[in-house]
């Protein structure tokens, strides 16, 4: 744990993107397993405690810290980890353990069966491994006492790698991405084929080290719905292409899927390679082929076999474990498809665009047409004429153009001159700050979190959206002093402040939401301005944002 803990200890305080993989790098290298690969999923929230949430740890803590001392700090250091690790004393007994917590045939249960009369020393053997498994085997009535047994095995680095560990939300700037270019770099093999092998294989990953490192070929997935990285696009931003080089296709509002059929299975994967099978139970009974298909996921709108409607709908679907009968009829899913990958054990993705696009389209009409569409190719004579229609495209799901470079293989990542997305230009509206809350991580002591509004036609302010990004640093130091010097009423976290402040708002488009007071909605909401020259009278109306609803 404390190799584990000096790790996250130094990716919080390091920005720099290849300091970051540089350490991971050296802590795959000399950790031995299963300890790195736990640290892996720790890094990428790949894990999962049910039986220890917030909640537990803020209880235990009320046992042996004054609460009203644990409530300041913690309003003041902005994270629960990091605040019971340093509140937490490290003098006290561990609390009465019964039970064991093994898990399998790496079990802890000796070392904690029967818990020394006096503290343990700091650090004293508690490996990742060993954490993970008493985390994994506690109840919740039993998560108190194992937490704080753990907690008395470490010092305050120890504490909060711990908490992280079993909380989630780690905040190191790490993604998903980096921790499989870390693998890559740590064992010299290909991040395509680490990131292919990654969704396959559950935490601790022990066949993707043993491969990584030589010990054992590449795992086999011939029998698996495994994720195949996506392609991804660079911005178009003032230039121009051919036509006669480049397809064009509607950028659609909704997220990006992979479905993939293999082993007598479906999974549904989101662009990140997270599984989200369970939320969209419809699709994957109606995807039955041999293939692999990349597309966006939307919902219908409201009249029956209609088109697509606005993210805002979708969002009703997104995150959930379990779908009921009237959410699948209220928001019934289906997927825009844009393009093939694999169909009856043929890998197509070093195909060109033109190939894969011929043979989708003798493919798409084997899928059932409630729950599969093709993505059309847009017909336009040429670049301004495509311009034209791109600037006239308001349809509420439509979020922009999509240019393929039509002699492109499908590869992974993003890839200079290949694909280009080519988002409709933001809509704006000035706004009138409400409210304020702090941020997370490095913002935890700057109140970051903005709520605004627009004014109806009775004269009251309704709140329309909430931004946390959009500004300078510089402009974040001038928001928090505005915020502290403006601050009328508190609710908890909250600042409510004095109408005062205009903030021009883009967004990328809003919809109808019921709730909301104003009844709006704002897709991507980001702070593009501060309006210290703008009274706040002069903010928009809500009938103004109304009419821009599509």
């Amino acid at each position: 744990m404390k190799r584990f803990a000096a790790l996250i200890d130094r990716l919080i305080y390091t920005r720099s993107r290849n300091t970051k993989l540089a350490l991971i790098v050296d802590y795959l290298r000399h950790t031995p397993d299963p300890d790195r690969g736990w640290a892996l999923a720790a890094l990428t929230e790949s894990l999962d405690f049910p039986a220890v949430k917030a909640g537990t740890v803020r209880a235990l803590l009320a046992t042996r810290v004054d609460e009203e001392l644990f409530r300041l700090s913690r309003h003041f250091v902005g994270d629960t980890a990091e605040t019971a690790a340093l509140l937490w004393p490290e003098s006290e007994k561990p609390l009465p353990f019964r039970g064991g917590v093994g898990v399998g045939s790496s079990s802890v249960a000796p070392a904690f069966e029967t818990p020394p009369p006096t503290p343990p020393l700091k650090g004293r053997g508690l490996s990742v491994s060993e954490a993970v498994d008493a985390l994994a085997a506690t109840s919740r009535s039993d998560a108190p006492a194992v937490v704080a047994f753990l907690l008395d095995r470490l010092d305050a680095d120890g504490r909060y790698a711990l908490l992280k560990l079993a909380l989630g939300g780690m905040r190191v700037g790490v993604s998903a991405r980096l921790a499989k270019q870390a693998f890559a770099q740590a064992f010299d093999v290909p991040v395509d084929d680490v990131e292919e092998l990654w969704h396959a294989i559950p935490p601790p990953y022990a066949p993707l080290f043993a491969w990584g490192e030589g010990r054992a070929e590449r795992p086999d997935l011939k029998d698996v719905a495994f994720f195949r990285p996506f392609m991804l696009a660079h911005p178009l931003e003032g230039e121009s292409v051919d036509l006669a080089d480049y397809a064009a296709e509607w950028k659609w509002d909704g997220i990006r899927v992979q479905i993939v059929h293999g082993g007598g299975e479906t999974r549904i994967y989101s662009r990140g390679g997270e599984e989200i099978s369970g939320a969209f139970p419809e699709l994957v009974a109606a995807f039955d082929q041999d293939a692999v298909i990349d597309g966006e996921l939307l919902v219908r709108g409201e009249v029956q076999g209609g088109e697509a409607a606005s993210f805002n709908a979708l969002q009703q679907r997104l995150g959930r474990k379990t779908v009921s009968k009237k959410m699948l009829a209220d928001y019934p899913a289906f997927v825009r498809v844009y393009d093939l990958l694999a169909v009856d054990g043929n890998d197509l993705r070093g195909l060109p665009w033109t190939e894969r696009r011929r043979q989708l389209e003798a493919f798409v009409p084997r899928l059932v047409d409630s729950h599969f569409d093709l993505s059309q190719v847009i017909e336009a004579n040429d670049f301004d004429d495509l311009a034209e229609r791109r600037a006239g495209a308001r349809d509420a799901a439509i979020e922009g153009v999509m240019l393929k470079r039509r002699d492109a293989p499908y590869v992974a990542g993003r890839r200079a001159g290949l694909w280009y997305k080519w988002k409709r230009d933001p809509l704006i509206a000035d706004c009138v700050m409400m409210y304020a809350q702090r941020g997370n991580g490095r913002r935890a002591s700057f109140y970051s979190d903005y709520t605004f509004g627009c004014w109806s036609d009775a004269g009251e302010l309704l709140p329309v959206g909430k931004a946390y990004s959009g500004f300078t640093d510089e402009e974040l130091k001038w928001l928090d002093k505005f915020v502290r010097d403006n601050t009328l009423n508190r609710f908890g976290p909250v600042r409510e402040v004095e109408k005062s402040l205009v903030l021009e708002v883009a967004f990328d488009s809003i919809h109808g939401s019921k709730r909301h007071k104003s009844g709006l909605a704002m897709r991507f909401p980001r702070i593009s301005r501060i309006r210290r020259d703008k009274p706040a009278e002069e903010a928009d109306r809500i009938a103004t944002l109304q009419a821009m609803v599509t």
